[in-house]
């Protein structure tokens, strides 16, 4: 392939989820749906946190967070998918895309450090109660916070930097609703080695051992719930757990089953369904997994939502 071809990509064009146009009307509705939910919910959730002087705990200060990392975390990839459904071109520029990838990796890498960080949260309060407030300081939090922010961007710079040494031929499609690792690699015509390795490797390490972690934490938590004599006791302690595990049994079960497997083995057509799984659904359930089993949280909405009719009602 000589040089000419390998420079003229300035553009990539995204085909998205479905090239049947009768799909394309169906598949704007369910993901604006799916968008307006994620971004009212997780708002919602911080509004309530930042308005409850009673919820500026650690587990909440976490949760927020959480919240923003999912807002922006839908919101680099779903308003320029929505976009492209009615557009003629599809098309994103070349620096666009490596900017898409960038945000979407820290997003994920951010999403997967506080998952983590929440986990050591459950961990303290429920292994070692009295000490809580001692070990689970507002400076440890901030510290915390920070760095699942500094790990999220040096990682994400990582992979992008990797990705932006690619070359990229006459074929410019990427068969993907956004500008994804593995459409990008496919679609490349240099070794693609580096990239694969560096995922199956930092990648691994960064994913998988903050899974590890959080194992931990609740191994250590089952051995001090199964000391707890009363069943009763047993369930309450394991209630506060629940939503925290359902988020994590998703988010890393889709993202382990689209990212750490052989790029040969790799099928575009299953992947980006099973993203729209972390990138979009995880996100819009979030809120109501965390919310639902929450008293706190239901307690403050409630308080909330009496202000507000307050305010216009009298």
């Amino acid at each position: 392939m000589d040089n000419t071809n390998r420079t003229t990509i300035s553009q990539f064009v995204l085909l998205g989820i479905s090239t049947h146009p009768e799909e394309q009307i169906p598949l704007f509705l369910l993901f604006l749906l799916m968008y307006a939910i994620n971004i009212s919910g997780n708002f919602a959730i911080i509004m309530l946190i930042v308005s409850s002087p009673r919820l500026h705990t650690p587990m909440y200060i976490f949760l927020s967070n959480l919240a923003l990392a999912d807002i922006c975390f839908t919101s680099t990839t779903i308003p320029k998918m929505l976009q492209n459904i009615f557009s003629s071109t599809k098309t994103i520029s070349y620096m666009g895309c490596l900017a898409q990838t960038y945000f979407f990796i820290c997003l994920a890498a951010m999403e997967n450090f506080l998952l983590a960080v929440m986990a050591y949260d459950r961990y303290v309060a429920i292994c070692h109660p009295l000490r809580y407030p001692m070990i689970l300081t507002k400076v440890l939090c901030a510290q915390m916070v920070v760095m699942c922010h500094v790990l999220s961007h040096l990682h994400a710079l990582l992979h992008t930097l990797l990705m932006g040494r690619l070359t990229f031929c006459a074929d410019n499609r990427i068969p993907h609703f956004f500008c994804d690792l593995y459409p990008l690699m496919k679609i490349s015509c240099s070794s693609t080695h580096l990239n694969t390795l560096v995922i199956h490797t930092e990648g691994v390490i960064i994913i998988n051992g903050a899974l590890v972690f959080i194992i931990a934490s609740y191994a250590c938590i089952i051995s001090a719930v199964l000391s707890i004599p009363s069943v009763r006791g047993k369930w309450r302690v394991f209630s506060t757990c629940g939503s925290h595990l359902t988020v994590v049994a998703i988010f890393y079960g889709t993202l382990t089953w689209v990212y750490f497997r052989p790029l040969s083995s790799y099928s575009v057509a299953k992947g980006r369904i099973v993203t729209v799984m972390y990138t979009v659904v995880t996100p819009m359930l979030n809120p109501f997994i965390y919310s639902l089993r929450n008293s706190d949280i239901k307690g403050a909405f409630r308080k909330w939502m009496r202000r507000i009719y307050t305010s216009f009602f009298g």
